[in-house]
Order: C-alpha cells, then structure tokens, then sequence
C-alpha cells in the first residue's frame, strides 16, 4: 500500500506481527522537529491502545505486560499519527511529547538534543499552526477570531477570498514587504478553511507526495 497511516484498528491488520512473536518495534518521533524520541515494542492490544486514547502505548518484555507512556511520570506522547514501514514490520508514531521521553530526564533516549535544535522546519511550523487551530477549536476561548472563524463557513470563505486578493495584489505591485505578509496571512486562513471542514494538513501532504512521486 502507499498510504501506509494506521488510523483504525482496521488498519492493524497490514501490520506483521509474526516476525517477532506478537510485537513490532515502534519509533517514536517527535512531529514538530523530526528526533527521535524512543524506540519501544508494541503489541497488537497495545496499538488499538495508541489509536483509542490519543496516547502513546506499549508492551513491556521484562514485565509481559501493557503500558501507557507517561503513566506514572505525566510525560505522556501525544499521539499525531501512526505509520507502518514498507514491510509492515515497524511503526513509526509522530508523537508530541508532554516533557522528556526518556527515564533519565533528557528529552530523547539518544540525549537531550534540545540543546542543539534549531529553528523548526517549514512545514513543522504549518504543522503547529494547525495544532493551535485543533487548540482553539476545542478549547474555545472567549473573543477567539480562530473560533468566529471556525464555526461561521461564511466567514472562513469571505475571509479566505479576501487574503487571496490581497496577495494578488501585493505581488503585482511587486511589493516585497508585503507579500510574505499577505501569504503568511492566507496560509493561516488556508488552514482555518481545511480544520472548518474537518480535513488534516497530513491528506494535503499525501496528495503534494503522490503527485512529486
């Protein structure tokens, strides 16, 4: 399959779990600046675990036995979505980590890279601009424009024409300052239009991906 997302149960049945008896290996990276958190096994009950609760699950060889990340320390993964490597053998979880993934107290069980990250990529700072619009939409905080704009379709439409027009206009006149403004201004709106229909940045991603490939 090309699209290999897990986002049922349903979807468990591509994984192999067969090559070692019951489990596969999860690698656990974080979705906005791309390091690897950890690496742990995972079970079938485990994964449906992941997919229920939005969190991050595990199956413990030592203690033959299930176990949530972040149970007793509170430094929870924050499930974004699941994915199965092309032999279906090994799960990659994009997770956000709630404080460090690892027992010692670093951010990452391969050391506390927090140090040396820099600036986020590009498209991790779109990703985070739709977990804040995700933010709002449930949170609902009062004089919110994201969530005037969330539940009124007419509004996000109107709005969405009218930053396209103003970025049309800004690179016509050729006006520097202005353009990345106006684009910055109509990707935000982009992205309120895609959260108002229920659509995840992550489909428009597949279909940028298919269409270079």
């Amino acid at each position: 399959m090309t699209d290999r997302t897990l986002r049922t149960t349903d979807d468990l049945e591509v994984v192999d779990f067969a090559k070692a008896d019951g489990l596969v290996p999860v690698v656990a990276q974080d979705a906005r600046d791309g390091r690897v958190l950890m690496v742990a096994w995972a079970n079938r009950e485990a994964l449906e675990q992941t997919l229920a609760t939005g969190k991050a699950w595990f199956w413990s060889r030592s203690r033959q036995s299930l176990w949530m990340k972040g149970e007793t320390s509170g430094n929870v993964l924050e499930l974004v979505s699941l994915h199965a490597d092309c032999d279906r053998d090994t799960i990659l979880a994009r997770v956000h980590p709630t404080g460090p993934a690892c027992h010692t107290g670093e951010a990452t069980c391969f050391g506390d890279l927090a140090a040396t990250h820099e600036a986020a990529p590009s498209a991790e700072i779109l990703t985070e601009l739709e977990d804040t619009l995700r933010a709002r939409q449930q949170e609902r905080p009062e004089g919110s424009y994201t969530v005037r704009l969330l539940d009124d379709e007419n509004l996000r439409l109107k709005k969405l024409g009218e930053e396209t027009a103003e970025l049309v206009t800004a690179l016509a006149k050729s006006d520097g300052e202005r353009i990345p403004e106006e684009a910055g201004d109509l990707l935000y709106h982009v992205l309120a239009a895609l959260r108002g229909a229920d659509v995840e940045l992550s489909e428009v991603w597949r279909v940028l991906a298919d269409r270079r490939g």
